[in-house]
């Protein structure tokens, strides 16, 4: 397997500290969206110590989630190779426009339904909608590819993850006009209670990060108080979004706990009680982490720890 293919960028003065392991969950969760792709901080962790990591804390599993080509074939290669790990591949919503330009978006999203058929990939994702980043002349090409991505995983039944910035609106209209896949997810959800009643009437998911911690963040405390528990799911969105108390620092999913115990106390809920309906969930919409056999475990090991975040 390779090296990790992305190195975060750093900004100055960022505190490059991986925090330290927080109380360990007695029910297990799962985080539904990362990028353990991306190497952080200053420690140099492999993907096989992140998941260690993980699982010490009570984090089951993973879902290993693609942007670009590079990114998604790393990310189906990776969940071949590990069981705490499935995949999701797509391509990103800023990343539509620069395949568009170069003609080559067609041959990109037939490869990415190529690799959504592999062993152990459970969705397409991350797809959507962003109008923070790519301005109007990238438009056309997001919502091209945002409909075709729709289209893979309902032809290969798998669950949707949508990445919207800015497109609240052309995401919902987008979803009702051309219908939305069974199992759709809106990652990193970062509506309001109205849209999150919305989402909810479809029966969508609302997968919260870090940022429901955040304290400006009263817009998603209430949107997660509007939702349904059967529709909830959380994530890291490592090595980004960083739960409070340790915001701007490298994130990963054995930080995790610390966005559950948050949205358990918003909700004024026992911590085991939701881990446990979060963890229904989040199978629901996935399946099961040893549904389908790695093919590889030889290949993810911690050997490996010598690689920045990488797979050896």
């Amino acid at each position: 397997m390779t090296d990790p293919v992305r190195r975060r960028e750093q900004t100055a003065g960022r505190d490059l500290r991986y925090p330290p392991l927080p109380e360990p969950l007695v029910v297990p969760i799962y985080d539904n969206h990362t990028h353990l792709e991306i190497a952080d901080g200053d420690e140099g962790l492999s993907v096989a110590e992140q998941l260690h990591r993980a699982s010490s804390v009570g984090v089951r599993g993973v879902i290993q989630v693609g942007g670009d080509l590079e990114t998604s074939r790393w990310s189906a290669q990776a969940a071949a190779a590990e069981p705490r790990m499935l995949a999701a591949v797509a391509i990103h919503p800023n990343e539509a426009p620069g395949y568009d330009a170069a003609g080559t978006l067609d041959d990109a999203l037939a490869e990415i339904s190529a690799l959504a058929a592999r062993p152990r990939v459970v969705a397409v994702g991350e797809t959507g909608l962003d109008f923070f980043r790519t301005g109007p002349d990238g438009r056309s090409a997001q919502f091209r590819s945002f409909e075709a991505h729709i289209e893979i995983a309902k032809q290969h039944g798998l669950a949707l993850q949508i990445h919207d910035r800015d497109a609240h609106a052309e995401v919902i209209e987008t979803l009702l006009r051309v219908g939305a896949p069974e199992r759709t997810v809106f990652h990193c959800f970062s509506g309001d209670a109205e849209m999150a009643r919305i989402c909810a009437d479809n029966g969508w998911y609302l997968s919260f990060s870090g940022t429901v911690t955040f304290k400006n963040s009263d817009n998603l405390r209430a949107a997660l108080a509007a939702v349904p528990r059967r529709l909830l799911l959380v994530e890291t969105d490592a090595p980004f979004l960083t739960p409070a108390p340790f915001r701007g620092r490298p994130n990963a999913p054995y930080l995790l706990p610390h966005t559950l115990r948050a949205m358990a106390d918003h909700l004024e809920t026992d911590v085991s009680m939701l881990a446990a309906q979060i963890t229904s969930n989040t199978e629901l919409v996935y399946g099961r982490w040893d549904a389908e056999p790695v093919t590889a475990p030889d290949t993810l090991s911690p050997a490996d720890a010598s690689h920045r975040g990488g797979i050896a």
